[in-house]
């Protein structure tokens, strides 16, 4: 099995961010929010068909007021806070794994994943930095951030999944596989039965993790 690795970045005034590293080299990375969350699913890809896989997951915010972290997550609601996180996001953390961990990867080997409003994140990382992240992972993503009128050519690989119990989430999953699709994204998108924030969200990683890096 890997370990967990935690550091604590400047950003924030103290933000942590833990990497699952696996015991093998890492053939693939995946970067994603809720880091305190998903980082730890890292150890459900141990026993698939999924080459070793590094997981890198910037916390939230610990700030109680929720409308923060929609705010870091979404660049629909507040530009300035958005853009100081995108820049953690994509450029601090992703250099600090190039000099700590030695692993940087092709987009093509590289994934962004999220849940709820950090499904937000990922699918705004995506759209925005198509040359770094070549698949999106979003589980029952919020409604804030909707699909922009111009996609990127080309357009990440996009896996997107929602509850049976929660069809307003289901509802703005479906509206991104659309537009992704229009764009002629490698889309999928399924309905699991379950309500927004259920075990089907760690139970779908390894699925997605699959999908995009089996050899």
């Amino acid at each position: 099995m890997g370990e967990l690795v935690t550091e604590t970045f400047e950003y924030d005034g103290g933000r942590q961010v833990s990497v699952y590293v696996p015991a093998d080299r890492p053939e693939a990375i995946v970067f994603a929010g809720d880091g305190q969350l998903i980082t730890q699913w890292g150890r459900d890809l141990e026993q698939t068909d999924v080459p070793p896989t590094m997981v890198v997951g910037a916390h939230r915010t610990d700030d109680s007021d929720e409308m923060v972290r929609i705010e870091e997550y979404s660049p629909s609601f507040n530009a300035e806070r958005f853009a100081a996180h995108e820049k953690f996001f994509v450029e601090d953390v992703r250099e600090w794994v190039r000099s700590r961990f030695g692993v940087a990867l092709p987009a093509e080997r590289t994934a962004v994943c999220g849940v709820s409003a950090s499904a937000e994140l990922a699918l705004a990382m995506g759209v925005r930095h198509p040359d770094l992240y070549g698949a999106i992972f979003a589980a029952s993503p919020g409604g804030g951030y909707r699909p922009p009128e111009v996609m990127p050519s080309p357009v990440p690989r996009a896996y997107l999944v929602a509850g049976t119990l929660e069809p307003w989430f289901m509802e703005n999953a479906a509206r991104w596989a659309d537009a992704l699709r229009d764009a002629d994204a490698d889309v999928v998108i399924t309905e699991r039965e379950g309500d927004h924030g259920d075990p089907f969200w760690q139970a779908e990683f390894p699925l997605m993790a699959s999908w995009a890096f089996r050899n």
